[in-house]
């Protein structure tokens, strides 16, 4: 999971550094961010996990974000600045989460939360959380790089993560490039079942878009 998580943040800063700077303010697939927005969200949301498993290590306990508040202004705040420092922000807490995950020394079901008093994240998750962050939020800039681009075992881990924290109604999930199936919540009998490509699926499954024929 380490060397995906490598692997699909140099595309996302490949993408970052070839994005024209006119062009980070164009709205991203999120609604109400921009791009810079989705590229300042994902440089802290690296810096933030980085914080948390080097408290696991230092056995100094460390959220991941002081407050649900405080993170949406942070990322306010950065997206307001200049591409340049958007980027090396991306670029320094990519660093930051590489190391702090390389040094771990700390159980895997050692965890730390989000925010006081909140979700617990254990280390053992972490890489694939992170490795979900860039990949949708790279699909959500809207600028070359779609689902259809990730590798499938990308959407299958990302399908049974969703399958285990849905939020998309009860349903039966079915990959159509393959024999894998997913239950989504406890549905019933005549619950509706979803059919598609693995990363169509894991697409929808984010709450994103609808489902391709």
């Amino acid at each position: 999971m380490t060397t995906a998580v490598q692997t699909a943040t140099t595309r996302l800063l490949a993408t970052a550094d070839a994005l024209p700077d006119d062009d980070w303010a164009a709205p991203s697939v999120c609604e109400g961010w921009s791009r810079a927005h989705v590229l300042a969200h994902l440089a802290l949301n690296a810096e933030g996990l980085a914080g948390g498993l080097r408290g696991l290590t230092e056995g100094v306990p460390t959220t991941m974000y002081v407050s649900d508040e405080q993170r949406d202004l942070d990322i306010a705040e950065l997206a307001a600045t200049t591409p340049a420092t958007i980027r090396e922000r991306l670029h320094s807490s990519a660093r930051a989460f590489d190391e702090a995950l390389a040094g771990l020394q700390a159980p895997e079901d050692a965890g730390f939360e989000r925010t006081p008093g909140a979700q617990v994240l254990r280390a053992r998750v972490v890489p694939l959380l992170r490795l979900r962050e860039v990949e949708i939020h790279h699909a959500d800039l809207d600028a070359g790089y779609t689902h259809a681009d990730w590798p499938r075992d990308t959407a299958i881990a990302f399908l049974d993560l969703s399958a285990r924290h849905p939020v998309r109604p009860d349903c039966r999930v079915v990959a159509t490039d393959g024999d894998e199936l997913w239950v989504f919540g406890t549905p019933g009998t005549d619950a509706e079942v979803v059919r598609g490509t693995a990363t169509a699926l894991a697409w929808w499954a984010s709450g994103r878009g609808m489902m391709e024929p």
